[in-house]
């Protein structure tokens, strides 16, 4: 198993920013885990952030192991925002995928695998409808959703409102997906902002793209408008896993959001909060780990040089998703 997923990128997707904020949080965690053997008289020992983390996952996914369950119905692979399926930017260069490895993982271990491409910026709505349309195009008699950040929310509101009568969706899976918002697009859409994104509404649709997303992402109206009118059906499983990550470096893309959202809504990976990704039955937080490399988009020279230096590798995006497809299985699903 393993040597055959080698090809496909095993290798990618770890990372081993594991320092200040994930240290903290294991010494709290630990503490909370002994609270029967020593009781604290003030509330000021119980961080409620690091506790809303759940389960910590640390690396359980260091490694493909040798065997995974194959799951009964196809996986439905559904991206984010300002995603796609496949995209090639040149002839001469190889294409470029969103879900960098994983399909190819997934089929290699005997998966059925849809992978949708949906209006990358377009409401949850519009986006849901055209992941219904696929699905139904494929003809399977039921899925099983896997969703990474936004598409969780396309997900949720296709279960709710649109499904097809020909297809059951028998479960849910989001990962990093802002259930409850993201303060970062709550900081976008301010005046406040250095860059206020409605003011580039027009080059945005100009360039094919649709706008409402951008809105639909802050916890305004994901908390009073969305989740207060897309309810979760009895007969689907929803099941979902947050991430966080250490302050990133000065030049990362996501050292101001991260900063942002650590300050209003706690542990992140860099997008999204753990808070805001818990949903249906929560598996747990991945820590160390950031919003693309959820995806299996890493920093390869970067993770290169740290092995180098003996750092060691402790979350691959192929073991994850295999791991999630063996969950699935054991699930009945």
């Amino acid at each position: 198993m393993s040597s055959r997923l080698a090809h496909h990128g095993v290798r990618i997707g770890f990372n081993p920013r594991i320092t200040t904020t994930t240290l903290k949080a294991n010494f709290l965690l630990q503490r909370q885990q002994h609270v029967g053997q020593r009781r604290w008289n003030s509330s000021r020992d119980v961080d409620p952030r690091i506790k809303a983390l759940g389960r910590t996952i640390l690396d359980d996914y260091a490694a493909v192991r040798e065997e995974y369950a194959t799951p009964t119905y196809p996986i439905v692979l559904a991206h984010g925002l300002l995603g796609f399926s496949e995209i090639k930017l040149a002839q001469a260069l190889p294409s470029l995928q969103y879900w960098h490895g994983i399909q190819d993982a997934l089929e290699q271990n005997g998966a059925t695998v849809i992978t949708a491409t949906v209006p990358p910026s377009s409401s949850i709505e519009q986006r849901a409808a055209s992941l219904r349309d696929q699905i139904a195009a494929a003809r399977p008699s039921a899925v099983n959703i896997v969703a990474h950040s936004m598409g969780g929310l396309d997900a949720r509101y296709l279960a709710s409102r649109l499904a097809p009568d020909s297809v059951a969706i028998k479960s849910i899976t989001t990962i990093a997906t802002p259930h409850r918002g993201s303060h970062f697009a709550d900081f976008l859409m301010s005046d406040s902002a250095p860059i206020h994104l409605p003011r580039l509404y027009g080059l945005i649709e100009r360039a094919g793209l649709g706008t409402q997303a951008f809105s639909q992402l802050t916890r305004e109206y994901m908390t009073g408008t969305f989740n207060a009118t897309v309810r979760d059906r009895d007969d689907v499983r929803y099941f979902s896993y947050g991430a966080m990550m250490d302050e990133p470096a000065l030049l990362s893309p996501f050292r101001q959001p991260w900063r942002l959202i650590e300050e209003a809504e706690g542990p992140n990976d860099g997008l999204v909060s753990v808070e805001s990704s818990r949903w249906g039955t929560y598996k747990g937080t991945l820590v160390g780990v950031s919003h693309l490399d959820l995806i299996n988009w890493s920093n390869r020279v970067r993770w290169t040089v740290r092995e180098w230096m003996g750092v060691k590798r402790t979350f691959n995006a192929i073991a994850f998703y295999l791991d999630i497809a063996d969950m699935l299985a054991k699930e009945g699903l």
